[in-house]
């Protein structure tokens, strides 16, 4: 009896210290917790404000937000991600060099089909044979090529007949490839002489570039072919240019040359045809033919660049050709050759500081120009800085129309004052 009442006694001791060390580690272990949540709460303000702070004195500082292991992990992709980056920026930079296009400034046709009542045949072109229309495609109004038949659209100047191409310009346009099989035709860009009876023909799509282009006899033809591998978007638009001067002519695919032919004779207006297959998946936009263009076989023999030439004669370097889609502040691909001769002057001349502006002409209210003048003189400034010029030494500037250096009456005067000037200071 007495034997187990001790044991009961023994037990619940036993018991009571067990419950009593069970609380004390459970309020230790609640303890803890609270207090690294506490720690982490605090950790996590501390962050929130310093990169508040961060984001206030450095808009362009970045926050760390993956783990140190996540770091280390994607650290060889990064890398590798960025060289190629460079090296695709440094081919780009290269083919930029090599396309050589510098489009016309005076704008003897231009249409963006902006405007046009979709459906209905372009307002601004006439119809040769066959039939086409206004149509939307991936986000661009455009005119789409109907089949069935051979399909011929040329521009409509009634003014100029058919005797419009000066003995220099430059042609450009937009044209949609389709990643569908046996879907695109070739697109044929077509120089003719005045009655018709001799011209050049021109054909691309989505995997090559051919060409019959006619010399100065009449009696010759040149022929070639080149593959557009690695060239062409697909599901995508690309860009079509073409330059003649007096008897030079080159034809560039997305700012690549593929033709250059020395002795090609010169033509008076142009069509652009598609071939019949009812399938085919063919549309054009933004034409621009313009007067101007290159000069013939500039070799640039002097011993200064165009750029240096005109900054040490005049303190400023002004330019037509630094190019933005309509009444945006995108740059468009062919203005990249100016820029680089800009660029490298600025590096090699890194103490100079430049003043970058931008001029419109007066088409459109000042409420719309002098904004956009000061976005596209911002993506230039941004474009000198991706070349590797100190940003530090440049300053954007938007003129809007409100400094014209010629007759906004002209079409030719407002194409000189939609200009770039780089000013030194």
């Amino acid at each position: 009896m007495r034997t187990t009442k001790l044991l009961a006694i023994l037990v619940i001791a036993i018991l009571c210290s067990v419950k009593a060390d069970a609380q004390g580690f459970l309020k230790d272990l609640g303890q803890r917790a609270i207090d690294q949540a506490k720690g982490k709460i605090e950790n996590k303000v501390d962050r929130t404000v310093g990169e508040a702070a961060d984001r206030v004195l450095d808009p362009k500082k970045t926050t760390k937000k993956k783990t140190d292991a996540k770091e280390a992990e994607t650290e060889d992709e990064s890398e590798e991600a960025t060289a190629e980056k460079a090296a695709a920026k440094k081919t780009a930079q290269g083919e930029a060099v090599k396309s050589d296009f510098v489009p016309g400034t005076a704008v003897i046709f231009e249409d963006d089909l902006k405007g046009e009542q979709m459906g209905e045949f372009p307002s601004k072109w006439d119809l040769i044979e066959n039939n086409a229309e206004v149509a939307k495609m991936n986000g661009k109004a455009a005119i789409k090529f109907e089949h069935g038949s051979d399909t011929e659209i040329t521009p409509l100047l009634e003014d100029e007949g058919r005797k419009y191409l000066p003995e220099v310009f430059t042609l450009e346009f937009d044209f949609f490839v389709t990643g569908e099989e046996d879907k695109t035709s070739g697109y044929h860009l077509l120089l003719k002489t005045e009655d018709g009876e001799s011209w050049s023909d021109i054909v691309f799509g989505k995997d090559n570039i051919s060409w019959n282009i006619v010399k100065p006899t009449g009696s010759e033809v040149i022929e070639g072919n080149a593959s557009l591998e690695g060239s062409i978007e697909e599901n995508d638009w690309n860009h079509f240019a073409l330059s003649f001067n007096k008897r030079a002519l080159k034809a560039y695919v997305n700012n690549k040359r593929y033709i250059n032919i020395p002795n090609a004779k010169a033509m008076d207006w142009f069509s652009v045809r598609t071939e019949f297959w009812e399938d085919h998946i063919d549309y054009i936009t933004n034409v621009r033919l313009a007067k101007g263009g290159v000069e013939l076989y500039d070799r640039n023999a002097q011993s200064m660049t165009a750029v240096e030439k005109a900054i040490a004669e005049t303190g400023k370097f002004v330019t037509n050709n630094i190019l933005f889609d309509t009444g945006k502040a995108t740059l468009k691909q062919e203005s990249m050759i100016e820029i680089m001769k800009v660029a490298e002057y600025m590096k090699k001349n890194p103490s100079a500081r430049f003043e970058v502006q931008g001029h419109t002409d007066n088409q459109g209210s000042d409420a719309v120009n002098d904004p956009l003048s000061q976005q596209r003189a911002e993506a230039i400034v941004k474009a000198l800085e991706g070349l590797g010029v100190d940003g530090f030494n440049l300053k954007a500037v938007g003129k809007g129309s409100h400094e014209p250096v010629a007759d906004n009456k002209s079409e030719e005067g407002r194409a000189k004052n939609r200009r770039v000037e780089f000013i030194k200071k």
